[in-house]
């Protein structure tokens, strides 16, 4: 997890940042000005261009393989233990791009293109709709309380669209080289349902939602008080 845990506060501001830049460009073609409230459609197609832009494959093989590869074990022709194929992350990426070649970086990256662009477009629409439900008429900003169940409930909802990419993701990234299973995106998915049932689509749905929502609460809180802060100084 070094890797991951290394690089999720870049990603976390790429991620924030790209979407207050689309959203901001949308407004100003649309309507001419980026100062008036945006639409639920603007916000969508917002977070679905971050969701194309933010493209982690990398760190995600890195995290996968890892998490899935064997440790150490007593190997048959040598009275010792053998030791893991990947001793890092970065030996780890090492390897993939020395034996799969560059395109082994980015292996199920279709899969987390489909997950990442429409569960961006439901992260951010979820929050932004129940801010809007939970902020009392006459207010034009949430309370904090508003924002930590709408950024904890965004991040639910958010895994619960990303979830079935996910697997298909991972499972085309530890899939074999020499025995490849699984020949593409499509493949992968009816291979998958059809071995496994639709429910295999919703594996660590309970543990990816569990995470979610204490995370993003916590995320959505730091985002807005950086935005106030930020408008207050302009001001």
């Amino acid at each position: 997890m070094s890797l991951s845990v290394s690089t999720v506060s870049l990603v976390s501001s790429f991620s924030f940042g790209a979407y207050r830049n689309f959203l901001y460009n949308i407004c100003r073609l649309r309507y001419g000005t980026s100062d008036v409230k945006p639409s639920k459609v603007d916000i969508s197609v917002a977070g679905c261009a971050t969701g194309a832009v933010v493209l982690i494959s990398p760190t995600e093989i890195a995290k996968v393989r890892m998490q899935t590869q064997k440790q150490s074990h007593y190997s048959v022709t040598a009275s010792h233990l053998s030791k893991p194929k990947y001793q890092g992350p970065v030996h780890c990426l090492r390897m993939i791009a020395k034996e799969e070649g560059f395109r082994g970086l980015y292996k199920g990256c279709s899969a987390l293109l489909c997950r990442d662009c429409h569960s961006f477009a439901t992260y951010f629409l979820t929050y932004s709709i129940l801010c809007d439900w939970f902020t009392p008429a006459g207010k034009n900003k949430p309370d904090i309380l508003t924002v930590l169940l709408s950024g904890g409930f965004a991040g639910v909802f958010g895994w619960a669209v990303a979830t079935p990419m996910d697997v298909i993701k991972s499972r085309m990234q530890v899939d074999n080289l020499g025995q490849r299973k699984y020949r593409g995106l499509i493949h992968c998915i009816r291979v998958s349902v059809k071995e496994e049932g639709i429910r295999v689509l919703f594996k660590g749905l309970g543990l990816n939602c569990i995470r979610a929502f204490p995370v993003n609460m916590v995320v959505f809180v730091t985002y807005e008080a950086v935005m106030r802060l930020w408008k207050s100084q302009r001001c």
